[in-house]
């Protein structure tokens, strides 16, 4: 039996662990590596080239969409499963033009995520009903005018990172430590971003955070 190598990208430690033995009842089913945040997720899935990338939007550091951007480049060939508590039809539309395999939410039955896990084996999409009629929803609506498309400014992949850092509230010193550049790069990133958005205050900053989803409140 080939054996299915796992990561779990998920912040809170007790839902790892529930996660993890859930998942480890399967026969030949191993998590290799569980993480809290979204740049260890990208740096993990890099090292490890895990089967199956189980991951929540809401993550820290480095949203779940933007980590699987950079995870579908650096292991293409790992399967990523979006399971989250972000019950929003702009988010799962989101996640599967980013390349998610599959999407389901915590409020979910448990057996739903082994299903899941056991579809994209299988190179299948695994979407649950609700999931399923809220993509549909969306891009009837979507299309039918009903709604715009969400309107983001062009940034780059690294300002998208400075600017989630930034709105989590972390200091211009920490986050030069976690990107490994220096303070004064940082504080350039974070000029353009203000600039290129035309904000005047972090407030704002943290509300288009917000509103895009780049993070959770």
């Amino acid at each position: 039996m080939k054996e299915v190598r796992i990561l779990i990208a998920e912040p809170y430690d007790v839902v790892r662990r529930g996660i993890r033995m859930l998942l480890e009842t399967r026969p030949g089913w191993v998590v290799v590596a569980e993480v809290a945040d979204g740049r260890e997720a990208v740096k993990q899935a890099r090292q490890l080239q895990p089967d199956v990338i189980v991951l929540e939007i809401g993550i820290p550091k480095l949203n779940g969409l933007d980590a699987m951007r950079q995870i579908r480049q650096d292991s293409p060939q790992s399967k990523v499963l979006i399971f989250t508590r972000e019950e929003s039809e702009f988010l799962v539309y989101e996640a599967i033009a980013a390349g998610a395999a599959g999407y389901l939410f915590k409020s979910d039955k448990e057996q739903e995520l082994v299903s899941a896990v056991e579809a994209v084996l299988r190179h299948k999409s695994f979407f649950t009903p609700r999931v399923s009629r809220m993509l549909l929803d969306h891009y009837r609506r979507l299309h039918s005018g009903l709604i715009e498309p969400v309107a983001q400014k062009e940034l780059s992949p690294r300002e998208r990172e400075i600017l989630q850092l930034v709105a989590e509230g972390m200091s211009t010193k920490e986050i030069a430590g976690i990107l490994n550049v220096s303070a004064k790069t940082v504080e350039t990133h974070r000029a353009n971003i203000m600039h290129k958005l035309n904000f005047r205050s972090l407030a704002e900053l943290v509300r288009y955070a917000i509103r895009n989803r780049i993070i959770t409140p």
